[in-house]
């Protein structure tokens, strides 16, 4: 049974949200703020954060940055729920460490369906390659850290090695958004917001790239996609 820790100001909302998942058979633990949060992360890591951004104090963008700078959490998924819709946020919401965002007010299916789909994306197995290597990019599947010639041990998210394990385990390939939505992010097809691709891969380049306004790892194929090149 998945363990899903829930973060919101808003109780008719935390009340709602708990009720949805719980009938779905999850186990719920709900805070109605960034300290009480971390209180019970610390208690016991969840499988899954749902995480409002307007909350007193500490903001959500604020709270997920800290739990990314921490080594124990940095692949721990974040879902932002908030009343923040814009682009904008959305983009602010997935460059804080966000995996995934779902604006208010929401349909409990759709919830759902984003819940289920985060806790299916699995860690690599037993049987998966320890590490992949394309050109001068070596992946470790084991620690979720990548690295170039220039630069050594880049810790990445759990979305980010998602994404750039795709796009390293099949090179030279272009790469669609709504492929990467179905295939990374294991939204139906059709569904899902190519921003999130987008704020991802700009993510990526940032850690990774020398010059980002010139990639040289991953590119852009006008039209296409992106793809990693070997």
């Amino acid at each position: 049974m998945a363990y899903i820790l829930i973060v919101d100001d808003d109780a008719e909302v935390l009340g709602t949200v708990w009720r949805a998942l719980s009938r779905e058979g999850f186990e719920v633990l709900l805070a109605d703020s960034a300290a009480q949060a971390r209180e019970r992360i610390e208690q016991r890591r969840p499988d899954l954060l749902i995480l409002d951004i307007m909350m007193p104090e500490k903001d959500g963008l604020q709270f997920c940055q800290e739990l990314r700078h921490d080594e124990r959490y940095r692949t721990l998924p974040i879902l932002f729920l908030s009343a923040k819709w814009h682009t904008d946020d959305v983009v602010a919401g997935l460059d804080a460490g966000g995996d995934d965002y779902l604006t208010k007010p929401f349909e409990l299916k759709e919830l759902n369906a984003r819940v289920k789909a985060m806790l299916r994306r699995s860690p690599p197995s037993d049987e998966s390659p320890s590490s992949i290597t394309v050109g001068d990019l070596k992946l470790d599947t084991n620690t979720f850290q990548i690295s170039t010639p220039a630069l050594e041990r880049i810790q990445l998210t759990s979305t980010e090695f998602r994404l750039i394990e795709h796009l390293m385990t099949e090179p030279d390939q272009a790469h669609s958004v709504h492929e990467l939505l179905d295939v990374v992010w294991e939204y139906p097809p059709g569904t899902g917001d190519p921003d999130l691709v987008r704020a991802h891969i700009r993510n990526l380049r940032a850690k990774l790239e020398p010059d980002t306004r010139n990639p040289i790892y991953i590119l852009t194929i006008h039209g296409v996609g992106y793809m990693v090149k070997s």
